[in-house]
């Protein structure tokens, strides 16, 4: 399987997208990413993000390169840009970032504070909540570009899961705010552990001490705490062939949902309106309370609080139930199948597909 390198080549003709955010963030980029790709044929696509990511950006088939950012900070030189594309946020910072490279032309939202970027409102058109999917396909389709929010699937990486089959409990976050407590967590795994099934837990950077606690009183073995022991491919491979995976707001669940794996993912204090799975796929159980909140708080928020250990198991029995697993070939094979249609609504381009030679208006 292809990986984006991190070794960027110096080219004329290249398009350079801004997403220098998380997991999560770069999944919700696909349709995005997979629009450009199809548009703009015999352009390099090189994707300014955390170089870990690279590997995982490889599996989109969008991106040639990775070019390693952070954030807001300055990127280094790449050569010469044809199209820089923010697929990052609204500006005006990171418009900013992208213009230090000079490009020809700068695809963007507008933004009062550059009146001379000219892009569509950041904010939806007829208001309310936009799916953050929804809003990146939104920028391209004003371009001319023909984006599909449904195409989320990723390949599958070209190693083997290092636990098939097992359910996949994954209790970090990216902010506490979003972390569902550990003890609940633990009690979650020892229920599913009783009920047969193999159940391992993971963790990203830092969240070792968290998945061992949450291992340790689940009373699962050394080698079902995974935290720490899994690269980006692992754990994709981890969660393309699991049974059933069990996991907050967080990447983890985007990794879910591109795989079309079993999820039953805990929202709050963000609404899955907003970042959770496309509706309409069974395979997927959102757990909500209803309740926002600030999703960069220093604490579990009350929202997700109020989501208890047997509404969790609840939703995984009958996930489980219902889907049968996900570690045979065959299943994962008619999960992926199933109809894309019933996703986020697809959006027609304003102004038509571009063309090879259009890089959204630029000759």
């Amino acid at each position: 399987m292809p990986v984006a390198r991190t070794v960027v080549a110096v080219t004329g003709r290249r398009v350079l997208v801004l997403r220098a955010l998380g997991l999560g963030d770069l999944l919700t980029a696909v349709p995005a990413l997979r629009a450009l790709r199809r548009a703009l044929t015999g352009r390099r696509i090189t994707l300014a993000a955390p170089a870990a990511l690279a590997p995982l950006a490889g599996l989109t088939g969008a991106v040639d390169d990775v070019l390693p950012a952070r954030g807001l900070r300055p990127l280094p030189p790449c050569g010469p840009v044809d199209l820089a594309v923010n697929l990052h946020g609204r500006g005006p910072q990171s418009h900013r970032v992208l213009r230090g490279l000079h490009p020809v032309r700068l695809l963007a939202f507008a933004h009062p504070g550059l009146p001379d970027v000219a892009g569509p409102p950041f904010d939806p058109p007829r208001g309310g909540e936009e799916h953050e999917v929804a809003r990146w396909c939104r920028l391209l389709a004003s371009f001319g570009f023909d984006p599909d929010p449904g195409d989320l699937g990723l390949a599958e990486p070209d190693r083997p899961s290092p636990a098939p089959g097992a359910v996949v409990v994954h209790p970090g976050a990216g902010s506490p705010a979003r972390r569902w407590p550990p003890e609940r967590f633990a009690r979650v795994a020892a229920a599913l552990r009783a009920d047969g099934h193999r159940v391992v837990v993971t963790g990203g950077p830092g969240e070792a001490a968290l998945a061992a606690r949450v291992a340790g009183a689940a009373g699962l073995g050394p080698s079902d705490d995974l935290s720490g022991r899994t690269g980006p491919l692992d754990l994709a491979a981890l969660v393309a062939h699991a049974r059933l995976v069990v996991c907050g707001d967080t990447g983890t669940g985007h990794l879910a949902t591109a795989y079309r794996t079993p999820s039953v993912l805990l929202f709050g204090p963000t609404p899955p309106a907003v970042w959770g799975p496309p509706p309409g796929r069974a395979e997927h159980r959102v757990l909500w309370a209803g309740r926002r909140g600030d999703p960069h708080g220093p604490a579990p928020d009350p929202g997700l609080l109020e989501i208890s250990v047997p509404d969790v198991l609840d939703a995984a029995r009958g996930v489980l139930e219902r889907e049968g697993g996900h570690d045979e070939a065959s299943a994962e094979a008619s999960a992926r199948g199933r109809d894309r249609g019933r996703g986020l609504p697809r959006l027609a381009p304003v102004r038509g597909a571009a063309g090879p030679g259009d890089l959204g208006g630029l000759r």
